[in-house]
């Protein structure tokens, strides 16, 4: 179904590996890197990691289960019975710091399996940790309600064997019922074959010829990205290259300081020029927009000052109002701000610059203001920000990358060119967080580029394959997630390990700067 696609990956992969050069760091030693400051880099062939390319994605197992959280291993847990509806002899009250609460399952075939968790809430939202034999799997969100309900893991793999399923505490205090296993579903066959016409008819040349590029390697390679405001001037991108030998191949930038009050304070930034200049060396530039809302609604306070405009808790701005009507002057400051940003974006388009824009994201949270009032408010944004930037401002270098992370917030495929999600998982979890791509893909029934937008812990490649969760892109945050807190460019292994992340950038599945193609001039055809 991907013939073109693979004739041309294996295309690209030829002249990858034609242009590499013999020397490389083996087993994780950096003691003979040099320093990227000075422009050189340690030498790494990718060939020293090498994913079979007979690789097959494991299977659906037909198999169902249920054990009960009561009769399992509960550390620093209690056995409860006054909330009803459980299921079993009771269920567990994870309160304490240390709760953890481990059920043992006996598989009978290695395979994919659903793992639903069914738990309940004290009325706030949480989130802990679920693991395998000891391995995290990814996050059990609770929901903000009080009553059972359930979660799932779908399509997870496992080996045969008794398995150790445990929940521990993380974020939140949650109550556990039981844990059901149930078959878990094969990816569709037509999960990466996505549609490349870009949603802005216009879109210029360069923005169709990166979607283009996106598409047809997806599925079948993994770009690397970092937040870095200054690119190879970054200390995270002279960490990365001094450890790896390689660049990312897409650099994160940020228009928070390109607010309006923001400005009105003094704020500068640099972002834009050094976008132009990492697009010029041959790398993708992404986009996000830490908006600081309007300074009429910004408290200003020693505890909420101005520069906390973008936090929930740092502006007093009611979206709803605004955008049902309640609050034209609202409006039009808001109006006002996307302008001033526009302009910004039209430096980019006229230097040729596709952009893979991120703004508004992770409503859902809540923690960001254009979040506090619900999906309805944050669609008519959306719509109202692809309008003005794309029919009133004429900006065509867009590919709009919503990040909205929950089904009720998507504003519709007819919005949106791009889905990603942003994680952030315990320190060394390198599982491919399929249960969170699982999740990106039920948001529409179109087929969209699903990438990992934002974070922490990068997920290892080999896993990503195996379990069918191919992220397109990954883009981790800046600062101490690559950086020691002390030190020139050093690498910082508190969530992913350096060994870790030269397998990832090294990996023949993976693509750094210095594979990329030239973006500029990529077939469209």
């Amino acid at each position: 179904m991907k013939l073109i696609k693979r004739l041309l990956a294996l295309s690209l992969a030829s002249i990858i590996m034609s242009s590499l050069l013999v020397s490389c760091v083996k087993d994780g030693d950096l003691s003979s890197q040099d320093n990227a400051d000075d422009g050189t880099l340690p030498v790494v062939v990718k060939e020293e990691f090498d994913l079979p390319e007979d690789m097959e994605v494991a299977k659906s197992i037909d198999f169902n289960a249920v054990a009960e959280f009561e009769d399992g291993e509960l550390v620093e847990s209690n056995i409860l019975s006054s909330l009803g509806g459980y299921s079993g002899s009771g269920y567990v009250d994870m309160e304490s710091e240390n709760s953890s609460a481990t059920v043992t399952i006996d598989f009978p075939e290695t395979g994919l399996y659903n793992i639903v968790i069914r738990n309940a809430s004290n009325n706030e939202f949480k989130e802990n940790d679920v693991l395998i034999d000891g391995n995290p799997i990814g996050s059990l969100v609770t929901e903000q309600q009080r009553g059972w309900q359930e979660f799932a893991f779908e399509g997870m793999y496992i080996e045969k064997g008794e398995r150790k399923i445990t929940v521990k505490k993380s974020w939140g205090w949650t109550y556990l019922d039981c844990v059901k296993i149930m078959p878990g579903e094969d990816m569709p066959s037509d999960l990466y074959d996505v549609k490349t016409e870009l949603i802005n008819e216009n879109a210029s040349d360069n923005a169709k010829r990166l979607m283009k590029y996106l598409d047809d390697s997806y599925g079948e390679y993994v770009l690397t990205g970092q937040y870095a405001g200054n690119a190879k001037k970054s200390k995270e991108f002279k960490a990365i290259a001094n450890t790896t030998g390689r660049y990312p191949a897409i650099c994160g930038f940020d228009l928070i300081e390109y607010s309006p009050s923001r400005r009105l304070h003094g704020s500068k930034s640099d972002d834009v020029d050094n976008a132009i200049d990492w697009w010029e060396e041959g790398g993708i530039v992404t986009f996000a927009w830490h908006w600081n809302a309007p300074s009429k609604y910004l408290y200003k306070t020693d505890e909420n000052p101005w520069w906390k405009g973008f936090y929930k808790e740092g502006t007093f701005i009611d979206l709803g109002k605004i955008m049902n009507g309640g609050d034209p002057d609202g409006y039009d400051l808001l109006i006002s701000d996307i302008d001033a940003i526009a302009k910004e974006l039209k430096k980019l388009e006229d230097a040729g610059v596709p952009v893979l824009w991120r703004p508004l994201h992770e409503a859902s949270g809540g923690w960001f203001w254009w979040g506090t009032s619900g999906p309805q408010a944050f669609k008519d944004l959306w719509r109202t920000m692809y309008r003005r930037l794309t029919e009133h401002h004429g900006i065509n270098n867009l590919i709009w990358l919503w990040n909205g992370q929950d089904g009720d917030w998507y504003p519709g495929d007819e919005y949106v060119d791009m889905i990603g999600e942003d994680i952030y998982p315990p320190e060394h979890d390198y599982s491919s967080q399929k249960p969170r791509f699982n999740k990106a893909v039920s948001y529409t029934d179109s087929r969209k580029v699903i990438a990992l937008s934002e974070n922490g812990v990068i997920p290892d490649v080999d896993l990503m394959f195996r379990d069918g969760a191919i992220w397109s892109w990954f883009a981790v945050w800046e600062g101490d997630f690559v950086l020691e807190t002390e030190g020139l460019s050093k690498y910082s292994e508190k969530y992913t390990e350096a060994e870790k992340l030269i397998k990832i950038y090294n990996h023949k599945r993976t693509i750094t700067l210095d594979e990329l193609p030239n973006l500029k001039e990529y077939p469209l055809d």
